[in-house]
C-alpha cells in the first residue's frame, strides 16, 4: 500500500496591479491554494494570520511600498452597539434571516448585479456573469453558509452574505444588498447580525475582511466597538484609527521570503515560497 506524505502549502505572489482602495498605489497579494483534506485546518490557521478566502484561494496583501491593508475582526465579548447601530437594528426589524448551504440563486444574482452597478460600477467584479457568481458562492472546500435577509412582509430579498464558519468565529467573505435604501444601513446591519449569530454560537470573533485607513469605502469598520486589526504579526485592539495611518516607506514591508517563513501552518509544517 502506498502512503502519500502531506505536502506543505506553497505560496505565490501576484503581479502588481492598481490598488482598489488607495489611488496611485499598486497592490500585490501573497496566496496559496485551499484544497485537500487539510483545507479546513489551513483556513482556520491562516485566517488568524490576516488571510482571507476567495473560492479555493487564501490571500493576504503583500505590497512592496505600502502596509495600509489590515485584516480586521470584532471581538464579540467586547462589542456593545452604539446609539446609531441600535437605530440601524430597529430600522431593519422587518428583515428575516435565512441561513442556507452555499447555493447560488437567480434572485441572489439579480440583487448582486443591482448592488455592483450602483456601488462598484468600475470595480473588478462588475463583469461577473451568473456562472462566475455561482462559482464564488458554491466553490468552497470548507464549512460555509449563505445568509439571506428578506422582508418578512413581501419576502423580497434585501441582503446576502457569504459566510465561512471558522473554529474561532465567522468570516464574512462577501456581502451585498439593495442600494435603494441607504438609511437602512444594510451593510452595518449584516455585521451586527453576524455578531449576534457568533455570540449565540459561542464564537469569539467576527472577521470583517480588510480595513484600510485612508480609504473612505473602508472607514465604517472602525466604528465597531471591540475591533481588532492584524499588524506586524499580531492582533491589536483598535483604540484610535489615526494610530494605523498608511505606512508608505518601502522598509515597512518585510521581504516575501521572510513573510512566508513567519507563517504558522497546522501540523507544524513550514510554509514554502514558490
Amino acid at each position: 500500500m502506498r502512503h502519500s506524505l502531506p505536502v506543505a502549502p506553497q505560496f505565490y505572489v501576484t503581479a502588481p496591479q492598481p490598488c482598489p482602495y488607495l489611488e496611485g498605489r499598486m497592490e500585490r497579494k501573497l496566496f496559496t491554494a485551499l484544497q485537500g483534506d487539510g483545507a479546513e485546518a489551513l483556513n482556520n490557521s491562516l485566517s488568524k494570520q490576516g488571510f482571507r478566502r476567495s473560492q479555493n484561494v487564501l490571500y493576504r496583501p503583500t505590497c512592496a511600498d505600502c502596509a495600509a491593508c489590515l485584516s480586521a475582526r470584532i471581538e464579540v465579548a467586547r462589542f456593545t452597539p452604539s446609539k446609531s447601530q441600535k437605530r440601524t437594528l430597529r430600522r431593519n426589524a422587518h428583515l428575516e434571516r435565512r441561513a442556507t448551504s452555499p447555493w447560488a440563486t437567480e434572485e441572489q444574482y439579480a440583487l448582486f448585479r443591482t448592488y455592483l452597478e450602483a456601488r462598484h460600477a468600475s470595480g473588478g467584479m462588475v463583469d461577473m456573469d451568473v456562472f462566475e457568481f455561482a462559482a464564488m458562492i458554491e466553490e468552497t472546500p470548507i464549512r460555509s453558509r449563505v445568509i439571506e435577509y428578506a422582508n418578512q412582509d413581501t419576502s423580497e430579498l434585501e441582503a446576502v452574505c457569504l459566510t465561512d464558519v471558522l473554529d474561532d468565529g465567522l468570516s464574512m467573505v462577501y456581502s451585498f444588498y439593495t442600494p435603494d435604501a441607504p438609511r437602512q444601513s444594510l451593510g452595518t446591519h449584516i455585521i451586527l447580525d453576524h455578531i449576534e449569530i457568533a455570540r449565540n454560537a459561542g464564537l469569539p470573533y467576527v472577521y470583517l475582511g480588510y480595513w484600510v485607513p485612508g480609504s473612505p469605502k473602508m472607514g465604517y469598520k472602525a466604528s465597531f466597538a471591540g475591533l481588532e486589526v492584524f499588524s506586524n504579526g499580531t492582533w491589536h485592539p483598535m483604540q484610535d484609527p489615526a494610530e494605523f495611518e498608511p505606512t508608505l516607506h518601502p522598509l515597512s514591508t518585510a521581504p516575501i521570503a521572510e513573510q512566508v517563513a513567519n507563517i504558522s501552518l497546522p501540523g507544524g509544517y513550514k510554509a514554502v515560497p514558490e
